[in-house]
């Protein structure tokens, strides 16, 4: 499967005009390259090769509308421990679901105990699927067992997503 944007070719990076007299005006006439796409894929997340389709994915094209779901998460203090157990596992399990594209966890900078989740997924069957996993399951018990302050999720459908 070829990376996202594997065009194979180089692409001039437009650079805006420096003031005059400044030290970058020397060099501004320059071309310079940018690398391949294929180059930086290193650097974005792993994509799941478990899935047996494969979604076509263009530099000139929007992808097929995703559907994307964001929880926003207050959990209390004394069981962030237990917490970041299990959200790891069920981040990682997610990630390995066919029809998961993306399964982010993220931590508020200025509340540490607030979390937010950004998943996406292929369509409604792999969030079904996603609802049926046992890593799916602890999520719930854990907020049933009062492990959290709050918990909100929003539905969304991806637009303009690559």
């Amino acid at each position: 499967m070829l990376a996202r944007g594997a065009l194979g070719a180089s692409r001039l990076l437009l650079r805006p005009t420096p003031r005059p007299n400044s030290p970058a005006i020397r060099n501004f006439n320059r071309p310079r390259l940018l690398l391949p796409k294929v180059a930086v894929s290193a650097f974005a997340p792993v994509s799941n090769t478990s899935t047996a389709t494969t979604r076509n994915v263009s530099s000139t094209s929007l992808c097929a509308m995703p559907i994307c779901i964001v929880v926003e998460a207050e959990i209390k203090e004394d069981r962030m421990d237990d917490f970041l157990t299990m959200i790891e596992a069920n981040a990682v399990g997610s990630r390995a679901e066919p029809g998961c594209i993306r399964f982010d966890v993220l931590q508020s900078n200025d509340q540490a105990n607030r979390f937010f989740f950004y998943e996406v997924y292929e369509d409604a069957d792999a969030i079904a699927h996603h609802k049926e996993q046992p890593h799916y399951a602890a999520w719930g018990a854990f907020k049933e067992s009062g492990g959290t302050i709050s918990s909100v999720s929003k539905k969304a459908d991806g637009k303009f997503m690559t």
